[in-house]
């Protein structure tokens, strides 16, 4: 089989880990950007291309690691000319432009894989499996919390330019509450301090509380700190039969509270896998196209964690919660 050809759009900080996880699977690779691509090209051995349209034409596949409003254009130009596509989250900035994505992929036949990484982390890897196999009983409530310095970037501030805590660091719990518990009826959220003339004010915190249609309830809890802060982050999934729960400050082991087994004397599952998370996503996606198989996160998923982002927004806006009409959220 001949070597994969890559092209990554975007130099910023995630470009680098999935520069690195291209690197690993052999890929030949190349970047354009605005700025950083030069960097990227020296570390990585990628090539330097002059501009998104160039790019595109030498590549097989097209990584997007652009800010959140660039992502559609960018995809839906790939698609047009035949490339699969990798795109960071969140798919698109809103709904509307995720399922358009989506469409554009589905009628072109290509492959368009929405980099949700969480999936691919073993903690949470392990509490899907556990969740499945009915070991805590029928889920009740899902906790998620997700906290660390904000960003540098200033687009990251704007909630009308693909920005906002919610879309941008909550997503990752708000796909992991839907991959746990799956589809969403109605999201109620709020965010402290508000969003001001457009621009998220530093530190803020914000909590979505989603009810799924099966009547499981999550909270999300996602707060952007002062520089320098540690990121950390947490999930309990609590069930009529016990309690799953990761805290990436303690000791970075599940913790599994259920009544055991006969005989059993150890509630902890393994240690999870070394490897990079970043790594294992694109080799799923990079299997799934070869397989002629989906890999773990669909078009589909892309476009629900969009749409329950914006409906959260909309619910502070209005002060209420807002239902999702079932045609506007993919099932997880």
């Amino acid at each position: 089989m001949s070597t994969l050809k890559v092209g990554l759009i975007g130099a910023g900080g995630i470009s680098r880990v999935h520069a690195e996880a291209w690197r690993a699977l052999g890929a030949t690779g190349y970047v354009t950007s605005l700025a950083g691509a030069d960097e990227i090209a020296a570390e990585y051995g990628f090539e330097v291309v002059p501009d998104v349209d160039t790019l595109i034409e030498l590549v097989d596949l097209v990584d997007i690691v652009t800010p959140s409003t660039t992502h559609a254009d960018f995809a839906l130009r790939a698609i047009a000319r035949g490339r699969d596509v990798v795109c960071e989250k969140p798919l698109a900035d809103t709904a509307e432009n995720a399922r358009t994505v989506a469409e554009a992929a589905a009628a072109a036949g290509v492959r368009l894989f929405p980099a949700h990484v969480v999936r691919y982390m073993g903690e949470y890897e392990q509490i899907k499996t556990t969740v499945v196999s009915g070991r805590i009983g029928k889920t009740a409530v899902q906790r998620f919390s997700r906290a660390g310095a904000a960003p540098a970037s200033p687009w990251f501030f704007a909630e009308s330019a693909g920005g906002g805590i919610i879309r941008d660091l909550m997503i990752h719990d708000i796909d992991q509450a839907m991959w746990l518990a799956g589809p969403v009826a109605s999201v109620f959220a709020v965010q402290n301090p508000p969003t001001v003339d457009d621009r998220v004010p530093v530190p803020v915190t914000a909590h979505v509380v989603l009810t799924h249609r099966n009547g499981v309830i999550s909270h999300v809890h996602g707060s952007w700190l002062a520089a320098g802060m540690p990121f950390r982050t947490s999930v309990e999934v609590a069930g009529s039969a016990g309690r799953l729960r990761y805290d990436s400050a303690d000791d970075h082991a599940l913790r599994i509270d259920a009544v055991a087994a006969p005989g059993a004397d150890d509630y902890l599952p393994p240690m999870s896998a070394q490897e990079s998370p970043y790594t294992a996503e694109i080799a799923d996606f990079v299997a799934a196209i070869r397989e002629g198989r989906d890999a773990r996160v669909t078009p589909e998923d892309g476009i629900a964690a969009v749409a329950v982002a914006e409906a959260a927004y909309a619910s502070i806006a209005a002060g209420a919660p807002i239902a999702l009409d079932t045609t506007e959220e993919a099932a997880a």
